[in-house]
């Protein structure tokens, strides 16, 4: 964490940061209270109502509250709504460095891989998931960047429990792939190998036929006849359920 800096320092900062690659908007108090709690460095946070962000900390998260304090730097509300896209509710913001992303050859718990996934909130509801169950890490393919402010906000600021990248289908990480896909066999009855990658295509085309030709196993999430599919954050979730029991 980085220590105070003097009063209008921060505005400047945030200007300078501009579009560097290398920096992550942490869009809300959440966000930035994750980040926080897995080793982020924070540029620069900013608050348009600090007390009020405090008492909230200090009931949701009072191991930060110190670190919070010192952090933070007022700014009126209506500046910080110029800085960033949609002002969250709890009125924080702030701008972290994004880690370097690597995944161990030899880690035994999956990866999830999300090929061409489309939507921004399934893709952080996704990665919230990962953090939460112990996962390795999130893995794209596609045009959609993982790290977007918006799958960011939606992941609350979990990117930094878990490795989270996006990959080319040819340059996948290396590991045992379960594809889930409607044809495969029952997961109840495939256990999930060690460092596997657990492939899930989106909810309307489903997985290409180059990454189920690659798949050491089609498996598929029981479904009830005439459902036609489960949300996208729902069937990781059932495939992290399944891992872990």
């Amino acid at each position: 964490m980085r220590t105070t800096r003097p009063s209008g320092e921060e505005l400047r900062l945030w200007r300078d940061a501009g579009d560097d690659p290398g920096v992550v908007l942490l869009d809300g108090f959440h966000a930035l209270k994750h980040a926080l709690r897995f080793d982020a460095y924070i540029r620069v946070a900013l608050a348009a109502d600090k007390p009020a962000v405090l008492e909230l900390a200090a009931s949701l998260a009072p191991d930060l509250l110190t670190d919070l304090d010192v952090l933070l730097a007022p700014v009126p509300a209506d500046q910080l709504r110029l800085l960033v896209p949609r002002l969250h509710p709890t009125g924080v913001a702030a701008l972290a460095d994004r880690p370097a992303t690597g995944l161990a050859a030899d880690r035994a718990a999956p990866v999830v891989l999300l090929e061409e996934p489309r939507n921004l909130g399934n893709v952080g509801a996704v990665i919230r998931l990962a953090a939460g169950a112990g996962a390795a890490g999130v893995v794209t393919t596609g045009p959609l960047d993982p790290w977007h402010p918006t799958v960011v906000r939606a992941a609350a600021g979990l990117h930094y429990a878990t490795a989270v990248a996006a990959a080319d289908l040819d340059d996948l990480p290396a590991g045992p792939i379960l594809a889930f896909d409607p044809a495969g066999a029952d997961v109840r009855s495939v256990p999930v190998p060690p460092g596997a990658l657990l492939a899930f295509g989106s909810e309307r085309h489903g997985l290409s036929a180059a990454l189920k030709s690659r798949a050491d196993h089609l498996v598929a999430l029981p479904m009830r006849p005439q459902v036609s599919s489960y949300n996208l954050a729902t069937s990781v979730a059932m495939a992290l359920f399944h891992w872990m029991s």
